[in-house]
Parts: structure tokens; C-alpha cells; sequence
């Protein structure tokens, strides 16, 4: 078994929690979302960021809005809905006894 692959696959399976937990703090641009998910180790590129973003604002998680930018043309700057602030603080319980869990068997003698 590829251990490359499967380090992917669990990054991969967790990078839209991830989003949502740094839009949670502000309303970003993509390029700070990305910028913030490499400061934290996770790699990603637009590629990969843009069709996640799509599917979340589709689910009615987040929204966008146009702002000026003194660099060039406009930027769409995403922020979390009401319903979007709701699924993540139930994404957040999950999280705590997903790692809870993990960490039991971790310890297991």
C-alpha cells in the first residue's frame, strides 16, 4: 500500500472542515484560504480549492462577495452562512470525539 496516498486521502478528507474553520475567524479571499491552509502543512492548490468552494457555496454554506482590489480586478472574498456556521459547529463535535476516538485506540496496550 502507497503511504503517499493514503496521507492524501486523509488530507483530502478533511481539507473542507478546514475551510470552513478558517472562514469561521474572517471573510477571505482565495488566495489567503490557500495561504492559510500552507501555513498549517496542507497544500493545496486552486485547482483543487475552487471546485470545493463551489460545492460548499451550492450547499448553501457559504456565500461571496465582489470586492475592489487596488492590484488588479475585483476579488471574490467567501464567508461563512448561517447555515454554514451551523454545520461546522456540528463538523466541530464530530471532530472532538472523531479524535477522541482516535486517540483511544492509539493508546490501546
Amino acid at each position: 500500500m502507497n503511504i503517499e496516498n493514503a496521507k492524501a486521502q486523509m488530507r483530502k478528507g478533511i481539507l473542507e472542515y478546514c475551510i470552513l474553520k478558517i472562514l469561521d475567524r474572517k471573510d477571505l479571499y482565495t488566495s489567503d484560504i490557500i495561504s492559510a491552509l500552507k501555513e498549517n502543512d496542507l497544500i493545496v492548490v486552486e485547482g483543487t480549492l475552487y471546485p470545493l468552494l463551489t460545492r460548499q457555496k451550492n450547499a448553501g454554506l457559504l456565500k461571496y462577495r465582489w470586492e475592489e482590489s487596488n492590484q488588479g480586478p475585483p476579488r471574490k472574498y467567501y464567508t461563512l452562512t448561517e447555515i454554514g456556521k451551523k454545520y461546522l459547529k456540528e463538523l466541530d463535535e464530530s471532530w472532538a470525539d472523531l479524535v477522541k476516538s482516535v486517540d483511544s485506540i492509539k493508546n490501546i496496550q
